[in-house]
């Protein structure tokens, strides 16, 4: 069955690699593990989490695998998860003291979906929110470049034409809404203990009604370049509102 397929239909996703195996079957994890598939030799460096497995454990050779799956398998390990029940927005943020929520709009780029999960982690945002034209955090490889942090991070989808600033305003978070074209500089002016950052598709990105209507951030860059991948945009924000909001007290951040 084609992953897009197992995904639309039949509520469950695919993880692939030791990494993001651990995290599915580990105590932080948002899903559970419906079964679980291994090249023989990855069985000896996997066997508590095996043991402990509650799901079947299965072991093929990897020409077996890759038939089954339908792609090379490289990597000895896959597993199928199991989504549940999607949470609404409401049900992620705290709903009183700090919060940093991380919005995605329009990302349909599986690599960048899994890297701003994973800057998302890396800098506690309590969660992330996706609008319905962003693609799937649990598509096997969004899963893979965010190194797992899909699979602990709450996250939500809100329903096509929803309004950004709306929600925000329903969720108590200060709308920033990161644009080259923004007049005032991250990083300028104190940031928000409850903040909502939004970030668009490269290229595009954030429609210019919602830039009207939210505050505006710009990250200053050197000269007349003023491109950075949305992903690494996600981090450079994330990290300037984790520190003004004390996230990352007993930590190095210099380093």
């Amino acid at each position: 069955m084609r992953e897009r397929d197992l995904v639309g239909r039949a509520g469950r996703f695919v993880v692939e690699g030791e990494v993001t195996l651990r995290l599915l079957l580990g105590p932080r994890s948002r899903f559970r593990a419906e079964s679980v598939l291994l090249a023989p030799e990855r069985l000896p460096g996997l066997a508590r989490e095996a043991d402990d497995c509650p799901a079947p454990v299965y072991l093929a050779d990897k020409p077996v695998m890759s038939a089954v799956t339908g792609f090379p398998i490289h990597r000895g390990v896959l597993a199928i998860g199991l989504r549940g029940e999607a949470p609404a927005p409401e049900a992620l943020v705290p709903p009183e003291g700090p919060a940093l929520v991380l919005g995605l709009a329009g990302l349909t780029n599986h690599d960048n979906v899994g890297a701003a999960f994973r800057n998302a982690a890396a800098f506690g945002a309590d969660a992330v929110l996706l609008d319905a034209a962003s693609c799937d955090p649990l598509y096997r490889k969004a899963i893979r470049v965010s190194a797992g942090a899909a699979l602990i991070t709450p996250f939500a989808r809100l329903q096509a034409g929803a309004d950004w600033l709306a929600l925000a305003d329903r969720l108590r978070l200060d709308a920033l809404a990161l644009s080259p074209g923004a007049g005032e500089e991250l990083g300028a002016a104190p940031l928000p203990a409850r903040a909502l950052l939004l970030l668009g598709t490269e290229g595009p990105g954030l429609e210019a009604a919602l830039l009207g209507r939210a505050r505006s951030l710009r990250i200053p860059m050197a000269g007349d370049f003023d491109s950075l991948n949305v992903a690494t945009a996600a981090g450079i924000a994330l990290h300037a509102v984790a520190r003004a909001q004390g996230r990352l007290r007993g930590f190095n951040t210099e380093r």
